[in-house]
């Protein structure tokens, strides 16, 4: 169960990623459960789990990082954007399998969808479906542990909060780079390249 209490608005140290991240996966958008938008409202990519094979230490939870899908299937350009995802097995669904589900933020330049809102009034990032489509994906810290929930609605307002804390942490000095390029190390920089390689 979720502890009480309210939660720290940013996560990860003020100095940058530390190891193990950044974390590299990378894979085509497929089908998840089809819980994420039907019964959350909460748009997810879903990529497939093998590249976690490559962090076998790797703790469930949820994180948050930067994207690029590949233009030719999607945009007109390899925008990175921010996310947040959930790593491991939805103890509220009971899944058995792990999964990788990815729910893409809008740009940090534009208005936070999940700033506030009443119970209910929540409104999450959607994009067009872009099933099939290449996603590479660097995680750039960790949010928190998977938790079971008393509710559907308690799992909302904790994802609106993990979408909150995203943001902010990525707002921060050593890591907007990841997102504009600007002011950023030859690392960073050799990352971004990465990411937006199709």
């Amino acid at each position: 169960m979720r502890p009480g209490g309210p939660r720290d608005p940013v996560t990860g140290p003020d100095s940058g990623p530390e190891h193990p991240f950044p974390i590299k996966l990378s894979g085509p958008v497929i089908k998840g459960f089809g819980r994420g938008s039907k019964e959350l409202g909460i748009p997810t990519a879903n990529i497939p789990p093998e590249g976690l094979s490559d962090y076998p230490d790797l703790e469930v939870g949820v994180y948050y990082g930067v994207v690029a899908l590949d233009p030719s299937r999607f945009t007109s350009e390899a925008t990175i954007l921010p996310a947040v995802l959930s790593i491991g097995y939805n103890p509220f669904y009971k899944n058995t399998t792990r999964s990788v589900e990815i729910h893409i933020m809008p740009p940090l330049s534009s208005p936070s969808p999940t700033a506030d809102g009443e119970a209910g009034q929540v409104k999450f990032n959607k994009l067009p479906d872009f099933y099939g489509t290449q996603l590479n994906l660097l995680i750039l810290g960790y949010i928190r542990p998977e938790y079971d929930y008393v509710s559907l609605e308690a799992l909302v307002e904790d994802i609106r909060i993990d979408c909150e804390v995203a943001r902010q942490s990525l707002q921060r000095k050593a890591y907007v780079g990841y997102l504009t390029g600007q002011g950023c190390s030859e690392v960073v920089q050799e990352q971004r390249k990465w990411l937006t390689s199709f």
